[in-house]
């Protein structure tokens, strides 16, 4: 799936997502990637360290809190999936909602928010 946007003005735009030869990938500014990460519009985080949705902790969240985002797009893979409300009630706390849902979602979600200029922050699960 390719995602379009105008432009991007110096910012991180998911430009695809989908199946490759070596797996799933998100596409951001026309770069491959096949792992976990973060995308904002003025940061990326590859070193997100998670296994898959089971291995999730408070402290992943607390980690995503530091970032101060205005709401939190978690991309869950192919398939829908909700998180217990234990891991990230440190975020909601904090007054930052979280939004569950497929990776694809995620992505084309993130990039409408992106361009309104609003603080979003897609954890996305590959």
């Amino acid at each position: 799936m390719k995602l379009h946007l105008t432009t991007a003005e110096n910012n991180y735009l998911i430009t695809a997502y989908g199946l490759g030869d070596d797996g799933h990938f998100v596409e951001i500014n026309k770069q491959k990637y096949a792992q976990n990460l973060i995308v904002m519009a003025n940061q990326l985080i590859l070193d997100w360290q998670m296994a898959d949705l089971s291995s999730l902790s408070t402290a992943h969240f607390d980690e995503l809190i530091e970032l101060k985002p205005e709401v939190v797009l978690f991309g869950t893979g192919e398939k829908h999936q909700f998180l217990h409300p234990e891991v990230y009630q440190n975020l909601t706390a904090q007054g930052i909602p979280l939004e569950c849902m497929t990776t694809a979602a995620a992505c084309r979600t993130y990039n409408i928010l992106m361009s309104e200029d609003r603080n979003v922050a897609a954890v996305l699960l590959v």
